[in-house]
């Protein structure tokens, strides 16, 4: 793999879920994209917001998530330094804004939005975000125009995506498969050393298996493009696939002990060894068994 050299380093945002008020507090106007060449002519390019990936065929390209609105023109900049060619077809790994916010913009100039069929509906009846306040919906061209229940196949100029549905980080998920480039985009559904983000529609068991699903795709050599963070492998995965096992066992201990879902919290149950391996503190510890607790049967 090799990172094209006008890129420089990126800001990111280190939420997985992420909507109009987050948008609003970043500083659009300072963000570089960079872009990194997986190969095959497929890349990888982060800004602000999820990962994006694109596959460039013989005459157009498939573009996998465009991140916020304000940085459409920024990613058409990027994509243009790699083809001239136009975005054909933008899928959607879920309906957070970090994800879908260019979805007008590109689809203005041609690009037919592809995701999972109870996408649409989150766009044009968006649910409450996390500050209570329920956000616009979506103008009617950023809503997808191809939509699917459980499985579909987009292709273009010689290249071909496999797109799957899964219900993990939400019940819009889709994971993204590039078989010619072995290189599979899976949305906020998970990352190295990342704790789990089980947001409206997705549950803990839906994460684990949605992981087995993708992982089953994987092989040791496959380039894996997660929502948030850098490029990773199935090794990574299989680790993180292993710590929400272990997250998940330790909070339905707990649940099946008659432990209140505050008891649960007061127990740590993630301290120390998996807080230490995410990186993280008590209070985002106690965030992840209260959305784990919650979603337990």
């Amino acid at each position: 793999m090799k990172r094209i050299a006008w890129t420089a380093a990126a800001a990111t945002i280190a939420l997985f879920a992420m909507g109009a008020d987050a948008a609003q507090q970043q500083d659009f106007s300072k963000v570089e994209v960079k872009t990194t060449d997986l190969g095959h002519n497929t890349y990888m390019l982060e800004g602000a917001g999820g990962n994006v990936t694109i596959a460039v065929g013989a005459n157009g390209v498939i573009m996998v998530d465009a991140q916020f609105a304000p940085m459409h023109d920024k990613l058409k900049a990027a994509i243009a330094k790699v083809t001239n060619l136009p975005v054909k077809y933008l899928i959607n790994t879920h309906y957070h804004g970090d994800h879908t916010g260019g979805n007008a913009a590109f689809a203005k100039e041609g690009a037919t939005i592809v995701a999972n069929e109870k996408l649409k509906d989150r766009l044009a009846n968006p649910p409450p975000g996390a500050n209570g306040q329920t956000p616009a919906p979506a103008p009617a061209e950023a809503l997808p125009k191809q939509t699917f229940a459980d499985k579909t196949t987009v292709s273009v100029g010689g290249r071909t995506a496999q797109v799957t549905h899964i219900s993990a980080h939400t019940d819009t998920d889709a994971v993204v498969y590039f078989p010619d480039a072995n290189v599979l985009a899976v949305g906020d559904t998970g990352g190295p050393h990342r704790y789990p983000n089980i947001a409206l529609g997705g549950s803990i068991g839906g994460m684990i298996s949605g992981v087995e699903t993708y992982l089953k795709i994987a092989n040791a050599q496959t380039k894996i493009v997660p929502g948030h963070g850098p490029l990773s492998t199935k090794a990574d995965f299989q680790d993180y696939h292993d710590r929400l096992v272990q997250i998940r066992d330790r909070v339905a201990k707990l649940k099946a002990e008659g432990k209140s879902e505050d008891q649960a919290v007061a127990a740590k149950p993630l301290a120390p060894d998996i807080q230490a391996w995410a990186k993280q503190d008590d209070m985002a510890s106690e965030r992840v068994v209260r959305q784990v607790y919650r979603t337990l049967s």
